[in-house]
């Protein structure tokens, strides 16, 4: 079966849509429009309206999708119902009946938990595929989820095509590693890719993938579309956002450890053997609350005395912020000596205030600031007018037992199919038994003499690709090659790791290894505070964390570096992209 993917988040390229539905031939086009900071925008839109909270563009899509769609006898699988996937669904029925086209419109609901503990906006139950593949089985031509994990909407067609059960781990886990490559959309094809300028990415097309009934799959995208699918930029997805080599979901525990990729020809990378194990007994659930009001301001710093000026400001400042609950100071040295133009001699100051009243980070902390402006450091100017305090909001998860949610799968005509959740493994005769990954080489012991070096980046031999989870974030890397995974592998330690990154010395660190992929994957413990939506941090979601870590100077065997010092953006014949 194809299955295609046409949205990684809410907010993506609008016309993916009707290119996934007329770039060749699919059997499901799926969208996924979820993550942690949406669903507190959609439960601030369900508090003013609660008709809404749903992703609002899928509907405007579905105005020339749907016809297309029904045209090609593609099915269509979303997550864009968010808080309200009843809502969405007669919506899209709705849509159906003005443009004239026959659907059959069914949604899954039971994740949404609320009400839910003290001053929670959303609580919703991570829920598994299984709800989709009663959708699909009892004949949906469109299904609308509301919290799904975001590969069920891959993994749960795969189940309904190939009729799998609940215990067909291995299956199951390879249609989950398929569908976690695909959500996030052209990340797989050259999106946000380290090593992009080795393909056009100006453009790059939505991903798809051909799953196989034993669960291995095919990664590729329509032909003549933008970008490139490749053993690299299949990697870094796959390193995206997991931490562990199990990958736990509501239906399957994909084992990451088990994952081999080997390249099937242009634009095509072949997923196989995925190991499966029985999912964990609990749901994660992610709550969203307001944690309180937030407010910014950034003053520029230019030319001499940056630390002197710096300094001055948060003495004038230190009384209105005296009663402030958190108050955070950013220096960025973006100043250069000698610099040709002003803003290359500047440096930026950002003062991020958070608290309980708007009123101690509203116009006390603004009128504060504008009274400087005659009054403090030479070159007094910031880059905006302080603003109004602003609502922040606070995400935390948790655990509840999978048999307490009401998992349902909910059809055209009104009927409700209960969705029970996969099978205790105590009283299917016990768990199954423990089976250790596919052995990978283990990285060959140091040379006894050591290898020439050179000082250069990490980033000449490494690739990486950095995500949050909540307050954590994750920092893949991989390398091409197996002397540079060897070399990888001894030289990228956890020490190493916060030595690089001095901003994670003070935080849980966790490497965990993946030798299949040549790639380590860290997790770094709360550096990202109380989640994206609370601003803690001048890169909110760590996404370009890798980034940085690749731009760090190392100590690199001469032998690994592109022949003529050509680094990263040396073309792939210099650099191949192995097998893994």
């Amino acid at each position: 079966m194809r299955v295609g993917n046409a949205s990684g988040f809410y907010g993506d390229r609008f016309d993916a849509v009707r290119e996934m539905l007329t770039g060749g031939p699919l059997d499901v086009l799926t969208g996924d429009y979820l993550a942690e900071l949406t669903m507190l925008i959609l439960g601030r839109d369900r508090l003013k309206n609660p008709d809404l909270g749903y992703a609002k563009t899928f509907l405007k899509q579905l105005e020339e999708g749907l016809g297309l769609a029904h045209e090609r006898g593609v099915r269509i699988v979303t997550n864009a119902g968010g808080l309200n996937p009843a809502g969405l669904a007669a919506a899209v029925r709705a849509l159906a009946a003005k443009v004239g086209v026959p659907v059959s419109v069914a949604h899954v609901e039971g994740d949404d938990l609320m009400p839910y503990g003290q001053d929670a906006l959303t609580a919703n139950a991570y829920l598994g595929g299984a709800g989709i593949t009663a959708c699909l089985r009892a004949g949906a031509d469109v299904v609308v989820t509301g919290r799904v994990t975001d590969a069920a909407l891959v993994s749960g067609p795969a189940a309904w095509w190939f009729d799998w059960g609940p215990q067909d781990h291995d299956r199951l886990a390879g249609a989950v590693v398929a569908g976690h490559v695909l959500e996030c959309g052209a990340q797989a094809t050259g999106g946000n890719y380290s090593f992009f300028t080795r393909h056009d990415v100006s453009r790059p097309g939505f991903p798809l993938a051909e799953i196989a009934e034993d669960g291995s799959s095919v990664i590729t995208k329509h032909p003549g579309t933008g970008g490139a699918v490749t053993v690299g930029t299949v990697t870094a997805q796959l390193l995206y956002e997991t931490q562990g080599v199990r990958y736990q979901g509501p239906d399957v525990t994909a084992r990451l450890d088990t994952v081999r990729l080997a390249p099937d020809g242009e634009d095509r990378v072949r997923i196989s053997g995925v190991r499966g194990e029985a999912p964990p007994a609990a749901l994660k659930v992610g709550v969203s609350r307001v944690g309180g009001w937030r407010n910014e301001v950034v003053f520029v710093l230019t030319g001499l005395d940056i630390d002197a000026k710096a300094a001055l400001v948060r003495a004038q400042l230190a009384g209105a912020l005296r009663e402030v609950e958190s108050v955070r100071w950013t220096l960025a040295r973006t100043d250069h000596a000698d610099a040709g133009t002003e803003e290359e001699a500047s440096a930026v100051l950002r003062l991020v205030v958070r608290d309980p009243s708007p009123d101690r980070v509203g116009r006390a902390l603004t009128s504060a600031a504008v009274e400087l402006a005659l009054g403090s450091y030479p070159g007094f100017h910031v880059t905006a007018p302080p603003g109004p305090a602003q609502p922040y909001g606070v995400f935390a998860s948790a655990l509840v037992p999978a048999g307490s949610v009401p998992h349902a799968a909910v059809l055209e005509d009104g009927t409700r199919l209960t969705v029970p959740p996969p099978p205790d493994p105590a009283q299917t005769g016990g768990p199954e038994p423990e089976r250790a990954p596919t052995p990978a080489p283990e990285p060959a012991a140091p040379p006894a003499v050591t290898a020439p070096t050179v000082r250069a980046p990490l980033g000449a031999v490494a690739g990486a690709r950095s995500g949050d989870k909540g307050g954590d974030a994750n920092v893949g890397v991989w390398v091409e090659g197996e002397e540079a995974w060897q070399w990888l592998h001894r030289t990228l330690t956890v020490e190493a790791f916060r030595e690089l990154l001095p901003e994670t010395q003070a935080l849980a660190v966790t490497r965990h290894e993946l030798p299949n992929l040549r790639a380590l994957n860290f997790t770094v413990t709360g550096i990202l505070g109380d989640g994206v939506a609370s601003g803690h941090r001048f890169d909110p979601q760590a996404k370009a964390l890798g980034e940085w870590l690749r731009a760090r100077h190392v100590e690199v065997p001469a032998q690994l570096l592109p022949r003529g010092g050509g680094g990263p953006d040396t073309p792939p014949t210099a650099a191949p992209e192995g097998t893994r």
